[in-house]
This record gives C-alpha cells, structure tokens and sequence, in this order.
C-alpha cells in the first residue's frame, strides 16, 4: 500500500519557493502554471521553465517540507516533459535535456523558506526524458520517473534544479509503502512502513484477535515492495470460543454448547452435562452425574453405578459361606454400548460385614476387587450375618466439592484418589464413596458331634488317588453319607469345586492332575446336616515318566 504525502495533482495553488524569482531575478525561472488535457480530464498546476536563451542558467524549485511521519524510505513520483533542443535553432545558449533531483533531511518544519545552502543538497538522480522529448508543439510525451531515498529525521525537502532546459513538472507525488494491515493465523498485524533499504525485511508482532490467545508469539516479515513473507506462530481461539476461518474471528458458543481444548468448534454438550452461559469452556455435570478425572471436558457424565444384581448364597455351613452375584444393570447414563462397556469394566466390588470377626478370610483377599463372588472362611457356628456388596466406579469417590474443583479446571484435580488407572486393590472408606449396594443375610449351620477322623491316603498315582477314613466316633444322628472334597492347593478359592459323596468309608479319586499337590477333606451328612469336616491332609501326585524324560531318548 501507499501512504501519499504529498500529491500536486490534488492541490489548488502550489506556491512553492523559487530562485531566481521577483524583478531582481536575472532569468524568468520556475513559474507555476496549468496543466490542462481535457480529454484525459486534466487539470493539474504544475511549474514550468525554458531559459535557454541566457548564459549560466541556475534555476531552482523548492517542494514544501514533507513530514515523513513512520516512513523509512520516501518514493518521489514526477511526471514531466522535456523539450528536444532542436526545437530552438540558433536561438538556444544554454539548452539542455536533463534537470537534477536533489533532497534535504531536517528536524523541524518551520514557515520560513528551505534551507539556501546548495551544498547540503544531495543529489538523488540526474534525470533525463526517458519516454522521448517532444520535438513538435503537438506532440507531447509525458515522462514518468521514480526515485526513492532512505529518511531518518523529522522531514525533507525535495529540490528540482534547471540548468538550461525546457521543462514541465506536471505532477509530483511523495509516498511511502506499507505492508498493509492483515489477519492471519487469528493473530493482526498492524500496517508495517517498509524498511530504510528495499533489501531490508521488517519483523513484525501480531496481537491475538479478541478472545483468542497466542499459541506461539505470531511473527510476520514485511519486504521492501510491501508484501507480507513468512508468517510464523499464531493464536487460537480462548476455550468456549469456535474459530471462524472466513471473518478471522473468535466467536462465543451459543447455550447448550462448549468448546475446550480437546474439540475444534463449538460442540453440543456430552451426555448428563449442560452449559447455562455462553462462552462455556466445558459442560457443567447434571446433579448425580460426575466426570471421570482422567476424561477430557468431551466426555459423558457418569453416575455412580447401580447396586449389584442376582445376589445369591451357593454355599454355607458351620465356618464357611460362598456368595455370588451379577454385575449392576445398565446405567442409564450411558447412551451408547461402547459407553455401556466402558462402565462396566470400570466397576469394582467391596465387600462389608459388620459383625464378621478379624479372624475372617476372605477369598479374594484385596480391598477391591473385579470378580463377581467371594468366599468368607472362620466364620462361626449358628450366627446370623449380614453382608453388604457395594459396587464401585470411578465417579463414586467425587465428593460435591471436588467435583465442581474438578469442573472448574481444565486438567484433572490431583488430590482425587482415583486419578490413576486401576481402582483394584484400593483402600478406601465406604462412608466416602458413592455406591451401588446389595445386601444379603444367612445364618451359618451348627456343629455336629458327627465328626469324621483319622482321614488318610493309601496310595496316590499321577492321575488318581485312594482315600479311607474311620467313622465318627459319635454322631448325633444317623449317618446318610459321606462328602469327600479336593482341591489343588495353590487354588484355595477352588476347595468346593471338587466333590463326591459315598456310603463306604472309602472313596478312589480320579482326574488329578501330575505332579500337583492336593488337599483332601471328608465330612460326614446326616437327616440333621454336616458335620465339620476332617482335618486337611496333603498329597502330591506322581509325575509321569513322559514328562521326565525327552521323547527322542530310548529307555533299556
């Protein structure tokens, strides 16, 4: 772009300051003048001179001061005519075909006269008719000429000096060039003067458009013809504003929609959340509903996961229960079956007995766990117990207060125990958590007198074994059969996976698996119930001989 300081074609009266100029003047010099084409719809004051009948021709012509304002370099248009030489036979003394351009800088502007010194003048260009001279009164060829300078005080002065020629200034315009003002990358860049050399590259700062923010400092080159080159950096939309790429613009999400980091535009709120303003960086979480703390501001809302289902007893007796239940049902916050998976594998279980003594174990052992039944063992005889079953998910830990602390920021709070990956094994106060629960209630069977003893193994191969036993002592009531039971004894959790029941006081166990140790256990089974079972015993099974030795080696 061009900023014009100065253009004659605009003005009324020029009225510039001449020498030789008034009675005194030796030579006719500068006079100002009309310029008229009216075909072309001209009519500009311009000077003129012709003294090329006098000797020592020194006729000079003052343009007034120019403020250059933010300009590093000035541009000087003229548009002129020169007159050929041979338009005055015998009559020239001193003709010439060229005139100078001079220029000099000052730091004030004042109403007096330039500055008379000639010697402080600097010549920028001896200029010549460079369109051609015109050489008959109806043939006029217009010259255009452009020169610039480099400028670092307040202002200059242009000088215009005729040595003898026939000349006509007809339009004088001084400018400077500007990159223009721009948006890009949603970062402005105000309009930049070009550098005091054509050859020098203007760095220039963007500042961020309204709610928007600088991802990296926005920088921008102006060159020497005034085009912009290499933009680098840029600013992008604050959260809770969407880019418009056409107007270069941030504007505010409407209600019901956010806009945060993770997303490019505004965005409709994720399920069980809402956005009660404009603007919103992120959508509010409906009462009951929480936000993982891991989860960007994108993501659904959750709620606390329901109670679990089908809680049932599989086993009791004297010291020992086994309770199994299903997964809660479908959480209604869930709007899709991916989500619905989500939450499923998210849940984790907890087990509460409030009358259950320190000496009950538990199968699994860990404070959380994933697994959909339990084994409690060392419980006592003929007691009621009630046991609660709490299921538990990511959500269940966020208090009120956390949640909104959670809501207000864009990263996830760090003081939220869950904020990590696997909530197994994680000690925690059911009084603090939000959960789903079940509850369950069974009384454990009494002791039977009916005991069995001196349980033993008499003989154990790889896959079987031979068990005998002598009958209680006592029994309360009459014997129906015996439960023999076995299991693997790294497998606790499986001690009731193995059974047989029998009349004989002996029993052959097949199935085993090699080299495995075992541990057995009999119970006798009266009209009245079980009895407690025996003492446990060990055995381990033989290994075969193909696992010992390699198939490629021959036996003698």
């Amino acid at each position: 772009d061009q900023v014009v300081l100065l253009d004659t074609t605009r003005e009324a009266t020029l009225e510039w300051t001449r020498y030789p100029y008034g009675p005194q003047a030796q030579t006719p010099g500068w006079v100002e003048e009309s310029f008229t084409d009216f075909v072309k719809g001209i009519n500009w004051r311009s000077y003129v001179v012709c003294d090329v009948a006098y000797h020592n021709v020194n006729n000079w012509l003052w343009s007034p001061f120019i403020d250059r304002g933010s300009a590093n370099r000035l541009y000087i248009e003229i548009q002129f005519t020169i007159r050929d030489c041979s338009l005055f036979p015998g009559n020239a003394l001193s003709c010439k075909e060229t005139f100078s351009l001079l220029f000099y800088e000052f730091d004030a502007a004042t109403r007096e006269p330039p500055p008379w010194q000639t010697d402080s003048y600097r010549l920028i260009a001896r200029i010549a008719a460079g369109e051609g001279r015109f050489n008959q009164n109806s043939d006029v060829d217009i010259n255009t000429e452009v020169k610039s300078i480099a400028v670092n005080k307040k202002g200059v002065y242009f000088a215009f000096r005729d040595q003898g020629a026939c000349i006509s200034v007809l339009a004088v315009k001084v400018y400077y060039i500007t990159c223009p003002a721009v948006t890009e990358n949603f970062a402005h860049f105000n309009e930049t003067p070009t550098g005091r050399e054509i050859t020098i590259i203007e760095k220039q700062n963007g500042t961020c458009v309204d709610n928007a923010e600088p991802y990296e400092t926005p920088t921008y080159l102006c060159k020497g013809d005034g085009k912009w080159t290499i933009l680098t950096g840029g600013c992008r939309c604050k959260a809770g504003y969407e880019p418009n790429y056409t107007n270069k613009t941030c504007t505010e999400c409407p209600l019901g929609t956010f806009k945060s980091p993770e997303v490019t535009k505004c965005t409709p709120c994720p399920p069980n959340s809402n956005a009660s303003k404009t603007g919103s960086p992120f959508c509010k979480c409906a009462s009951g509903f929480y936000r993982h703390p891991n989860d960007g501001r994108h993501m659904p809302c959750y709620s606390p996961p329901a109670a679990p289902t089908n809680l049932t007893l599989l086993f009791v007796d004297q010291t020992s229960a086994i309770i199994s239940w299903s997964a809660p049902a479908k959480n209604e916050s869930f709007s899709s079956e991916t989500n619905s998976k989500i939450y499923h594998s998210d849940i984790v279980y907890k087990i509460k007995c409030n009358i259950c003594s320190p000496n009950v174990v538990y199968n699994p052992s860990t404070d959380t766990f994933n697994e959909t039944k339990i084994t409690l063992t060392n419980l006592e005889p003929v007691t009621t117990y009630t046991v609660q079953i709490h299921a538990i998910n990511s959500v269940s830990h966020i208090n009120e207060f956390k949640r909104h602390s959670n809501e207000s920021s864009l990263v996830a709070v760090s003081d939220i125990v869950f904020s990590n990956t696997s909530l197994l094994n994680i000690p925690l106060d059911l009084n603090e958590v939000k959960t789903g629960q079940a509850e369950i209630v069974f009384t454990t069977e009494s002791v039977l007198l009916s005991t069995v003893f001196n349980l033993r193994i008499l003989a154990i191969t790889n896959k079987d074994a031979d068990l005998e036993w002598d009958k209680p002592v006592q029994s309360d009531f009459p014997l129906e059969f015996y439960e023999v039971r076995w299991f693997p004894k790294v497998e606790l959790d499986a001690i009731n996976k193995s059974a047989l029941n029998t009349k004989e006081t002996k029993a052959h166990i097949v199935g085993l698996l090699e080299n495995t140790e075992y541990g057995f256990q009999v119970r006798c089974k009266t009209n009245n119930g079980f009895g407690s079972y025996s003492n446990m015993i060990y055995a381990q099974t033989l290994q075969s001989v193909g696992s010992v030795y390699d198939d490629s080696v021959q036996i003698r």
